[in-house]
């Protein structure tokens, strides 16, 4: 008897709306998620802590943890913090720094997490991964979906729009990471889960494709959804191949090599995006992407993140050593230093200055 269907794991809440927030306690409630109220609340001393003032008052059993920043240390300790309590469950009420290290933490201790985004700024929010910093630079832990996702577009609109603008190139970056996943088919018989793409790809021409701006309800909205589908993508993988080709690579590759000057994840994959379509010969598409990233004030080249060619150059080079075992054009090209020159002056002069 044949398989019909599968189980993809994904949360039970989603909640995308203005004033989302207001009906948080309502909706752990409802969906069973937390029907004492007792909740261990990580927040950063930003953002999450004047929501705190606003949300103290509906969440009169919840405990708040503050979260120094997004180690791995940072991490454990919250995990140490919570499982001295009884909770239903964690809430990770922050930017993504603050969501993986409760990610991270509610792992640990067994509980479900809810994930309450201030800012929009990458794929992290729903994704089944924790990035922490550690000894050894940054990693990737595997870690359960959030049970659910609550963002509140209210709070969004009062996020710093650098923030909300990486989430664009993060999201815009599924559409070259998915080309990736498909040249390593072609190439090396690497299996695709269809639907992973179809959820990617179609996330990434949302945002893409959105005439509005990050002042528009309806595009952060539409935002929004696409960086939970790039997490569910993710989920239904089982990795992070629809939503990381190239284009993370190039980012990683400047957060390895310029640690202190690295600009924001998704500044760095929107220009990796860019430019790695450019590389595979995508010239009006790559085009069309620089167009859109500009337009929703992105770079599309290194001197506008304060690197020089040079280390652009470097970083394109250094890129594949990031992600050993995958497979994008980086790889298949496998271009020396000079050919690497030589393409990104033809970028440059292809998306104008």
């Amino acid at each position: 008897m044949p398989v019909l269907t599968r189980l993809i794991p994904s949360p039970v809440v989603v909640d995308i709306r203005p004033g989302a927030l207001d009906d948080l306690a309502c909706v752990l409630a409802d969906e069973r998620i937390s029907h004492s109220g007792k909740l261990a609340v990580a927040v950063s001393n930003g953002s999450g802590a004047r929501l705190r003032e606003r949300l103290a008052p509906a969440l009169p059993g919840a405990s708040w943890y503050e979260v120094g920043g997004g180690t791995l240390d940072d991490a454990i300790r919250l995990a140490g913090d919570i499982k001295a309590g009884h909770y239903d469950a964690v809430v990770g009420l922050g930017g993504g720094k603050i969501i993986d290290c409760a990610k991270f933490a509610a792992a640990r201790v067994g509980l479900p997490l809810v994930a309450v985004p201030t800012n929009l700024a990458h794929d992290g929010l729903c994704s089944p991964v924790a990035t922490l910093d550690n000894d050894a630079g940054r990693g990737s832990y595997g870690v359960p979906n959030p049970i659910a996702v609550v963002i509140d577009l209210d709070v969004i609109h009062e996020a710093p729009a650098r923030f909300v603008r990486a989430g664009i190139g993060d999201a815009i970056s599924n559409i070259s990471a998915i080309a990736d996943w498909e040249l390593a088919h072609r190439v090396k018989g690497e299996k695709i889960d269809g639907l992973a793409a179809a959820i990617a790809r179609q996330a990434g021409e949302a945002v893409l494709r959105h005439p509005g701006g990050i002042g528009d309800t309806g595009f952060l909205q539409v935002l929004a959804e696409a960086l939970v589908l790039s997490g569910i993508a993710m989920s239904v993988s089982g990795d992070s191949r629809p939503s990381s080709g190239a284009c993370h690579e190039i980012n990683h590759a400047f957060d390895l090599l310029f640690p202190k000057r690295a600009a924001a994840h998704g500044e760095q994959c929107g220009l990796g995006a860019a430019f790695a379509m450019y590389l595979r010969g995508a010239h009006e598409e790559s085009a069309f992407m620089a167009e859109v990233l500009r337009r929703h004030g992105l770079p599309v080249l290194p001197r506008e993140i304060g690197f020089t060619d040079d280390e652009f150059v470097r970083a394109v080079e250094f890129a594949p050593q990031t992600r050993p075992g995958r497979y994008t054009i980086l790889e298949h090209l496998d271009l020396t230093t000079d050919q690497i020159k030589d393409v990104y002056a033809d970028y440059v002069k292809a998306i104008g200055s």
